[in-house]
C-alpha cells in the first residue's frame, strides 16, 4: 500500500504531528472545515507537488507562521519504504524525494499515482473546452511522462507565437509556423488516441450507472481535415501548416494564435446531439464522477499499476442507488481515501482493512471497530 504515514509543520489547521494511514482504505469523518479536505489535500499535495485546490502555495501556511513542510513514507514495494517531503520557506518550494531534491515535478508522476474525485470536478461536464482538454492532457500525463514535455513544447512555441504577433515581428512567423505544426500534431495525435480509448470505457460505465445508452466522448480538434485539391485528407504536416499560414492575416488582426490544440474541442455527443446542454444536474455530477472512474481504469489499463483513489465528499449528492452503483465500479487500487460528514452512512463501506479517523479542529482520533 503506498502511504504509510503523512506529517505535518505548520500545514493549514493541521496539528504539527504524523498520522498512520497503513490501511488499505481510509475514512476522514468531521463536519466541514475540520481539516477533512486538508488531509486529502495533503496526499494530494506529496504525491504530484502541487494542491488541487490552490495555485499559491503560501496560502497552505498555517495563519500567522512563514512556512510548513509536509512528509509522506510510502511503500514503493513490499519492503520498500521511500519518502517524498515537499517544504515551504522563504516564499519558495522544495520538493525532495529520498533525501534528493526534485528539480521538475514529472519526476513525481507515478510516484505515487493518486486519481482524485472532488466537487470542483463538475468543471468536466459543464465548464469551459480549457477544462475538458486539461482532464484528458492530465489522463495522459498520468501514464506518458513524455507527453507532459510534449505539452510543454507546444505551449513554449505558442506563448512565443503570441509575442511576435503582439510585436508584429511577422518576419519571424514562417519559423514558429513550423515548430507549433510540429509539437501540436503530436500533441493532437495522443489526445485523439486517449480519447479513443477512453471511450471503450466511458460509455458502458454511464449506462451501468444510468440506463443512459450511447453517451460518448467527441474530439474535434482545431486542425480538421483540409482540403488539398479535390480530395480531403487526414492533415499531416504540410497540410496543416498550409492551413496555419492561410490564416495569418486573422491571427496578425486579432493579434494571437487561432488555431492548434490550444482550440480543440472535447464535448459529451448522445445519439449526434450534444448531452451536457439538456442534461440535468445529477447526470453532470455523474459524468464527472465516472469520468474519474474512468480515468482510474485507463491508467490501470495502461500501466498494469493500480492507483491511489482520493474522494472529497463526492458521494453527499448522491442517491442511495447511485452511491451503491458508484461505489460497486470503483476499479481495482492500493489504497482508497474518503471523507464523509458524521451522519452519513460510512459504516456501510467500512472492510476488515479500513481505518476510521474521526476529524476536528485539525486533530484526529482513531476509531476502534
Amino acid at each position: 500500500m503506498p502511504f504509510l504515514t503523512i506529517s505535518f509543520y505548520n500545514y493549514r489547521n493541521l496539528k504539527n504531528s504524523r498520522i498512520d494511514l497503513a490501511g488499505r482504505e481510509v475514512y476522514f469523518v468531521g463536519e466541514n472545515g475540520q481539516g477533512k479536505s486538508n488531509l486529502l489535500e495533503s496526499l494530494y499535495y506529496t504525491a504530484y507537488g502541487i494542491s488541487f485546490r490552490t495555485h499559491t502555495d503560501s496560502q497552505i501556511i498555517r495563519h500567522g507562521e512563514k512556512d510548513f513542510s509536509v512528509t509522506a513514507l510510502y511503500d514503493k514495494a513490499p519492503g520498500d519504504t521511500q519518502q517524498v517531503r515537499v517544504i515551504f520557506e522563504n516564499n519558495k518550494k522544495r520538493i525532495e524525494k529520498n533525501g534528493k531534491k526534485i528539480n521538475d515535478r514529472k519526476e513525481l508522476i507515478n510516484t505515487i499515482p493518486c486519481i482524485l474525485f472532488c466537487h470542483d470536478d463538475m468543471r468536466f461536464a459543464i465548464g469551459d473546452p480549457e477544462d475538458r482538454r486539461f482532464f484528458i492532457d492530465q489522463s495522459l500525463s498520468l501514464y506518458d511522462p513524455t507527453y507532459i514535455d510534449d505539452l510543454r513544447n507546444y505551449k513554449k512555441i505558442l506563448k512565443s507565437r503570441n509575442t511576435i504577433l503582439k510585436e508584429h515581428k511577422y518576419e519571424l512567423l514562417e519559423i514558429y509556423d513550423q515548430q507549433l505544426v510540429n509539437f501540436g500534431l503530436i500533441v493532437q495525435s495522443k489526445r485523439k488516441k486517449a480519447i479513443f480509448q477512453f471511450n471503450q470505457i466511458f460509455g458502458k460505465l454511464f449506462e451501468e450507472v444510468t440506463g443512459i445508452e450511447n453517451l460518448k466522448i467527441s474530439y474535434d480538434p482545431s486542425w480538421k481535415e483540409v482540403p488539398d485539391g479535390i480530395a480531403v485528407r487526414t492533415p499531416g504536416f504540410d497540410e496543416v501548416l498550409g492551413h496555419i499560414k492561410s490564416r495569418h492575416e486573422a491571427d496578425k488582426a486579432m493579434e494571437t494564435s487561432l488555431s492548434g490544440p490550444h482550440r480543440d474541442k472535447i464535448n459529451f455527443i448522445k445519439d449526434g446531439q450534444l448531452f451536457v446542454q439538456t442534461a440535468s444536474t445529477g447526470q453532470c455530477r455523474l459524468i464527472s464522477l465516472i469520468l474519474r472512474v474512468a480515468q482510474a481504469v485507463f491508467y490501470t489499463q495502461s500501466t498494469g499499476m493500480k492507483p491511489v483513489l482520493l474522494m472529497d465528499d463526492v458521494l453527499l449528492e448522491l442517491d442511495p442507488a447511485k452511491r451503491t452503483k458508484i461505489t460497486s465500479l470503483l476499479p481495482e487500487y492500493d489504497q482508497l481515501f474518503c471523507t464523509f460528514l458524521p451522519g452519513e452512512p460510512y459504516e456501510n463501506y467500512r472492510r476488515e482493512t479500513t481505518k476510521i479517523f474521526h476529524v476536528e479542529n485539525g486533530e484526529w482520533k482513531e476509531v476502534s471497530k
